[in-house]
């Protein structure tokens, strides 16, 4: 039995599989060796009951995840899952990567992830190429729900929303400034508080002030990422995975326009796509 997990900081989606039979689907927390240690990510795992079913069974965990950048970042993860797995083979990689599977394949192309952060890097068909983007949700992130939600809130506070919307706002949320500052700079993960903010977009994505800040948010990915990425590889195409991309795929496609660039491929979860890869391999 296999296992292969596709994980942001909210939540990571699970999948097992024997040959060719989908055992279990279902979702835990995120698991983000920047924001999770060793520690609490077993315990994560151990309060999942088909993880807990099966952790004898599954011989092989293909974790792909946020965070899982660097060798030390990686091990947290992998040492994690190999406590747990106590008869699994581990491999830990990043979601990008996980990303580029699911969207190309063996196909060369420019990968993008759009959820709850922000990534980009040119897939050789094989290995990601190592860049210096993926700067996390205070450096980066443009046009993520992260990202989406910073605006939200800063317009809030700064009174610069329309009528309409800061009413909305505060019918939906409730939340005074005091509360808002205390989420962003003193609570735990404040990347997933602004990335709850989504929700708001997706209930009111006909109003043309939401509109333009979502289209500004993948005019400002387009630039910092995509473009200089084209530059270097002028054929490629472009793929996009992700909520936040699937869910305003409209907005994107315009922005890829305006930067006369071409999408050829946006996938909401990138999870099936790659038990599908992974499970031909076993």
């Amino acid at each position: 039995m296999i296992a292969v997990v596709y994980s942001g900081s909210n939540y990571a989606d699970w999948r097992l599989a024997d040959r060719d039979r989908v055992v279990a689907t279902f979702k835990t927390g995120g698991i983000n060796p920047y924001l999770n240690d060793e520690k609490h990510i077993v315990q994560l795992l151990s309060k999942n009951i088909n993880l807990i079913h099966h952790a004898e069974e599954i011989k092989r965990i293909y974790f792909f995840g946020a965070g899982a950048l660097s060798t030390e970042l990686k091990n947290t993860v992998h040492n994690a899952l190999s406590a747990f797995f106590k008869f699994g083979k581990v491999s830990v990689e990043h979601d990008i990567l996980a990303a580029a599977i699911a969207c190309c394949k063996n196909t060369p192309g420019i990968i993008t992830i759009v959820d709850s952060g922000s990534n980009s890097a040119w897939y050789d068909g094989r290995k990601i190429k190592p860049n210096n983007y993926g700067l996390g949700y205070i450096l980066a992130d443009e046009g993520s729900g992260n990202w989406l939600g910073r605006q939200l809130i800063k317009g809030y506070m700064n009174e610069t929303l329309p009528e309409n919307i800061r009413k909305k706002f505060v019918q939906r949320y409730d939340l005074d400034r005091k509360t808002l500052l205390e989420k962003v700079y003193r609570q735990k993960q404040p990347a997933l508080f602004l990335n709850s903010f989504t929700e708001f977009y997706i209930d009111n994505k006909e109003d043309n002030y939401l509109k333009g800040i979502i289209k500004a948010g993948f005019d400002k990915l387009m630039k910092t990422y995509l473009l200089p990425l084209h530059d270097e590889h002028p054929n490629a195409f472009l793929y996009f995975a992700g909520s936040v991309a699937a869910d305003f795929q409209n907005h994107l496609h315009e922005a890829a326009a305006d930067a006369k660039l071409k999408i050829a491929n946006i996938i909401k979860e990138p999870i099936n796509n790659l038990l599908t890869y992974y499970s031909s391999k076993n």
